[in-house]
């Protein structure tokens, strides 16, 4: 009965969230989306972790938030089109941490429908990315 009780109580941080925590988690989503079609390589720079990595759906790993930053505009550069995430959960993983995850597309001449999954931390001068995951969805196995 013990460790039960004690997983409970580790887990009271992620079921306790504010509503404006999710919305800051959302918004830093936006915001992300905002810089990108801004080309904004500052504005893009400032959402991230020094440390955070995204990996692509072409399965390009970016390690790094100055490769994260490089890798971010030199797509944007190259694929073009408007692009949006329309967050549909955001999962607590503690009272720092999250995971948004959405739909995201690239509209354009090829209109590009993923998924994306955001890993979301609360730093001391504010909510930063440390981490993406773009996923294409495969055809279903016969």
């Amino acid at each position: 009965m013990r460790p039960l009780l004690i997983l409970c109580l580790l887990a009271l941080p992620a079921l306790a969230q504010k509503p404006a925590d999710d919305a800051a988690v959302r918004d830093v989503v936006k915001r992300y989306v905002d810089a990108r079609d801004a080309r904004d390589a500052k504005a893009i720079e400032a959402l991230f972790t020094a440390d955070a990595d995204q990996l692509v759906s072409s399965g390009v790993w970016r390690k790094g938030r100055a490769e994260v930053v490089k890798g971010t505009m030199a797509s944007s550069e190259a694929a073009g089109g408007k692009r949006t995430i329309t967050v549909e959960s955001v999962h607590w993983i503690s009272a720092d941490a999250a995971i948004a995850d959405g739909r995201y597309e690239i509209a354009g001449p090829e209109t590009r429908k993923m998924w994306t999954s955001i890993v979301v931390v609360r730093k001391p001068e504010g909510w930063r990315i440390a981490a993406i995951r773009n996923m294409l969805p495969a055809p279903p196995a016969r």
